[in-house]
């Protein structure tokens, strides 16, 4: 009742002298909570009906006023009206009106409250404050001072002019003429009278600290403060109020924003490196590119807060993405790499110790652990090689960051996390992007929080932000993931530092994404060789006159007292001497070793040297034992009271029956080497498009309930007592951002098999870059081995130009060994031709040749990627079974599978060899026998293209040494395999034998659309293949 009879004050205006009496309240902001706007405030002795327990009684009926002034009778309407509206003592009692009284009869009642002051204008004050308050948190970024250029970053920022804020200088006429940027109507109606006024403040907004009202004028000036100054948020677009009350607790706290002597000097410290660092390399290689971090140099200091924080929170394990801009300064202040060995690399007589091509300097990656001298916590940082594309190892980062905490049993991000950093340009224009935050709340990718650092140099190359992006900022993509954006300008370390405290602070606190805006300036052109005047001469004239945020912030602190002259010159001298030092032992490298660039290094995996500890490889094939129970448990459902759909249980049931007759399918032969990994501890992942029941409806690994939703069982789970997991997860529809993570999860360990496979195989193709420039040279420039496998759905069945080919053609392209030389033969030459290969294609025909190529990849002493036709209608062809015979041990994976038939009781009668490779053996062997030529036509299959099985093709060669050599494909002649495999044939026959050609013409297009020329085709070259004249009257 307390409440009932005071509150009334706290909403009427009060003048500026009252406050100083009137506004205290100890309780802190946080605690505040929003209160009724309408109040009863006649003293108790003037309505004598309240004492006692009628108070009681009148304090429910006023609440149910407040609910509904509807709901109590009218002259208990009356009564809270007039009180509320400051009715004199003892006048806003009302006598109730006889039964069946007229409501004319209580004009005259009604006439007290049109006498009082007018409480609709109050209310609408309060609501105009409280729309001004949210008015900045929406849009006060938009006239924040970010540019330290003080020119337009975005449409709606066209004027440089700082608004005054102190205490005493509030221009009404600038205020309104400002807010209409931030309002419709400039000011909701308040005038100059209202600036000395005191209002309530909403629990939306925590500016008044420990005071629960302000005067207008003070409230504007603290929301500027908060919002307008060279911070800008952009958070309210968030639909968490948890979310946003963080935040605005984070930037509108009165002197939130405070830093030690002690924390300034650091900052100092941290400036002086960075900038020091560039200014001695532009010293020495004047001349050469280095994509230096001239004009954004705070990028150090802010990096290494963010380190700090996430250090000081339980962080022990970072892993960085980043492109080339400032890389060997963070490199060298960040990641602390030897100084002599950056130095070292602007050397050209540097030689090359290394296998592989290498890399250029500001492309190479690093692995760290350290004491963090803030926190005095170990920490290891990683800083992932990358190519010039830019934003392409985003999704490689996240992936290698979802593994380590995964190995960490890290489930919500407390002790792994990354950090991505950016340009503005790339982040607004590269698709990749998008695809990155897209998978980053999803189950089995988010990395529970990534940080994500624009280096906003407002300009990309030679492009004006103007007409690079349709989005006022670079930063908008942010904003479909919920993650607030914090833009913040690059010439105030200060407010960088703590826009990157509060960020650390907030994925540490919520595990989501965050994004700080560094607003900055490229002070060279794209390189140090670049000339940026042709293309942008006004801002570059600005530029020039640009004093460094080193020489600012040191006049800064020298005019607070906090350092000295002589103290900030003895810093740098400091530091140059370091870099003089490292320069002078960097003259002593002779010899460039990549490998100390590694930056996910498996220690026990290699020894010391780097070297595998040996060249064999042993046998894949498993027990009868172990076939059969793996297969009893994939035709099985190992839980309780769990419904599958009728359809699967004849699917259930038909594994059941081979498992008896001791076969497989593709299906089956999958889930044995899976499931036999599984029982040697080495984790599997396996992602992509609907990999869980398979785009194909054939693997079915992740079974449904029936009757209960999200109700699953994955049998593979179920196989052994301390297996170790398996993962399987459909992804969201995107190739280039799902490889590239799961290339990146393939990175963090050796022991683990990790698969993608496309929906179809041509689909790769959105994914290519990561194709081209990690999986296929990723050891050759970085001497960094991956195991990764891609199964790429491939065959020509009639299905359409897009869903036919996984085009073998162009990764046969990249395979790096020679056409024109046969290996020599030697012990283990199989194990050392995939030793020297960049990576491993392969076609396999037999469901038993699948089982073993996966089970080789994890059992080999080294890691290749893996790339695998993998087959549609063999799924299920009644000829595409394997016994278990051929997976028993001493059996392993066949790179080509020879002609065991009538022609090879004979090799000397046989006319044609036809080699071949995948699906259309089938098709062959079909022909073959229908045209009763099985004696006179042997048919070889290439299981692995490359490293080419020369050894196994020179044997056939030899061992039918009357036949015609005949490649056959069911690809188009330009594409497939022709143009890779016939040199490779040719060069074991020492060029004396002719290889011809066998399917499909050259043409644009994959394949056909039209079904009946499918089928013509097909039947043609199968008519080709066992024509014996058809080649009778050609020269090769």
């Amino acid at each position: 009742m307390h409440r009932l009879r005071t509150c009334a004050a706290k909403l009427r205006p009060l003048t500026a002298p009252q406050t100083a009496k009137k506004l205290s309240h100890n309780g802190p902001a946080v605690s505040r909570t929003f209160q009724q706007g309408r109040f009863y405030t006649a003293p108790v002795a003037a309505e004598p009906f309240l004492s006692g327990t009628s108070s009681n009684y009148v304090e429910e009926m006023y609440f149910a006023w407040l609910e509904n002034p509807q709901s109590v009778h009218k002259s208990w309407d009356v009564f809270f009206r007039n009180a509320n509206a400051g009715a004199p003592p003892g006048t806003a009692y009302q006598s109730p009106p006889p039964l069946g009284a007229s409501m004319a009869s209580l004009s005259s009642a009604q006439s007290v409250v049109v006498a009082q002051p007018n409480v609709d204008k109050l209310v609408e004050d309060h609501l105009a404050v409280q729309s001004l308050i949210r008015a900045y948190q929406v849009r006060g970024h938009h006239i924040s001072k970010l540019d330290p250029l003080g020119i337009s970053i975005v449409a709606f920022d066209e004027s440089g002019n700082a608004f005054p804020v102190g205490p005493s200088s509030l221009d009404i006429a600038v205020c309104k003429e400002r807010l209409k940027r931030l309002t419709v109507g400039a000011f909701y109606g308040l005038d100059e009278s209202d600036l000395d006024k005191v209002f309530h403040l909403p629990t939306t907004t925590f500016i008044g600290g420990n005071e629960t009202a302000l005067p207008l004028r003070e409230i504007i000036r603290r929301m500027e403060m908060s919002y307008c100054q060279h911070i800008g948020v952009e958070f309210m677009f968030i639909n968490d109020l948890e979310q946003c009350q963080w935040i605005r607790q984070k930037f509108e706290t009165p002197s939130a924003m405070q830093f030690t002597n002690e924390e300034k000097r650091t900052l100092l410290a941290r400036l002086v490196r960075s900038t020091r660092f560039e200014e001695f390399l532009q010293r020495k290689w004047s001349s050469e590119k280095r994509f230096g971090l001239e004009g954004c140099e705070v990028l150090i200091p802010a990096l290494k807060t963010i380190i700090d924080k996430s250090s000081e929170n339980g962080v022990d394990n970072i892993i960085m993405g980043m492109p080339h801009r400032g890389r060997l300064n963070v490199l060298a202040n960040v990641i602390r790499k030897e100084l002599e060995q950056i130095f070292c690399q602007f050397d050209s007589k540097l030689e090359a110790a290394d296998e592989g091509t290498g890399d250029v300097k500001y492309h190479l990656g690093m692995y760290h652990r350290r004491i963090n001298r803030v926190t005095n916590r170990n920490i290891t940082l990683s800083l992932v090689a990358n190519p010039s594309h830019l934003e392409a190892v985003d999704p490689v980062v996240q992936g290698k960051t979802k593994a380590e905490q995964f190995y960490l049993s890290d489930s919500e991000g407390k002790k792994v996390m990354s950090i991505l950093l950016h340009g503005d340009a790339a982040f607004a224009g590269q698709g990749i992007v998008y695809e990155t935050f897209h998978l980053s709340d999803l189950p089995s990718y988010t990395t529970h929080g990534t940080i994500h650092v624009v280096v906003n140099n407002q300009i990309g190359f030679t492009t004006d932000p103007r007409v690079a992006r349709s989005s006022p900022y670079p930063t908008d993509v942010a904003r479909v993931v919920n993650a607030p954006i914090f833009h913040v300008n690059g010439d105030d370390p200060e407010a960088v530092m703590y826009v990157c405290n509060v960020a650390a602070e907030w994925r540490s606190t919520f595990h989501k994404d965050v994004v700080v805006d560094l607003v900055c300036y490229r002070r060279n052109g794209h390189n140090e060789m670049d000339e940026p005047m042709f293309t942008q001469p006004l801002m570059y004239k600005q530029i020039k006159k640009q004093k460094a945020v080193l020489k600012k912030y040191a006049e800064k602190l020298i005019a607070e007292g906090v350092v000295t002259q002589q103290e900030f010159e003895a810093e740098m001298s400091k530091y140059d001497k370091i870099c003089e030092e490292a320069y002078a032992r960097s003259k002593d490298e002779k010899i460039m070793h990549i490998k100390h660039w590694l930056d996910s290094p498996w220690p026990g995996f290699f020894t010391l040297d780097g070297q595998p500890k040996s060249m064999k490889c042993p046998s894949t094939g498993l027990s009868e034992e172990t076939l059969a129970h793996i297969g009893n448990v994939a035709s099985s459902v190992p839980v309780e009271d769990f419904t599958i759909h009728g359809g699967l249980t004849r699917i259930l049931k038909g594994r059941g029956e081979m498992v008896k007759n001791r076969t497989v399918d593709w299906a089956l032969a999958e889930y044995m080497a899976i499931g036999s990994l599984l029982k040697e501890g080495i984790h599997i992942r396996l992602s992509g498009q609907d990999v869980e029941r398979g785009t194909f409806s054939h693997r079915h690994h992740v079974l449904h309930d029936q009757n209960v939703d999200k109700k699953t069982c994955i049998p593979m789970n179920h196989l052994w007592p301390n297996q170790a997991p398996y993962t399987v997860c459909n992804s969201s529809l995107s190739e280039y951002g799902v490889l590239g993570f799961e290339l990146g999860f393939a990175m963090a360990s050796p022991n683990a098999l990790v698969l993608w496979e496309a929906q179809f195989g041509d689909f790769h193709n959105t994914a290519q870059c990561i194709i081209d420039q990690f999986i296929s040279p990723g050891q050759a420039k970085w001497v960094r081995q991956n195991g990764i496998v891609l199964l790429l759905p491939h065959g020509m069945e009639g299905m359409g130009p897009e869903h036919s080919s996984a085009r073998p053609e162009r990764f046969l392209q990249m395979c790096n060994d020679d056409p024109d030389v046969v290996p020599k033969m030697m012990e283990d030459f199989a194990v050392q031709q995939l030793y020297d290969a960049n990576w491993i294609v392969v076609n396999c025909s037999t469901p038993a040749n699948y089982f073993h190529v996966l089970r080789r990849q994890i059992l080999l002493p080294f890691r290749k990627p893996l790339i695998i036709f993998t087959p549609k209608s063999l799924l299920r062809h009644p000829d595409a079974k394997s016994s278990f015979d051929m997976m028993l041990p001493g059996t392993e994976f066949l790179r080509g599978i020879v002609e065991d038939g009538p022609a090879a009781e004979k090799p000397k009668e046989v006319k044609r060899l036809l080699f071949c490779t995948g699906k259309v053996y089938y098709e062959l062997a079909k022909e073959r026998k229908n045209k009763n030529l099985e004696a006179e036509v042997a048919i070889t299959r290439l299981e692995q293209l490359s490293p080419f099985p020369f050894d196994v093709v020179e044997e056939e060669a030899k061992k039918y040494s009357n036949a015609e050599l005949v490649w056959c494909q069911e690809e188009h002649k330009n594409q497939g395999y022709y143009e890779y495999v016939k040199p490779r044939i040719r060069a074991t026959t020492r060029r004396e034998r002719p290889v011809w050609y066998v399917g499909r013409e050259p043409a644009s297009a994959p394949a056909t659309g039209n079904k009946n020329t499918h089928l013509h085709e097909l039947k043609r070259f199968l008519e080709t293949s066992f024509n014996l004249e058809a080649f009778s009257n050609l020269n090769n």
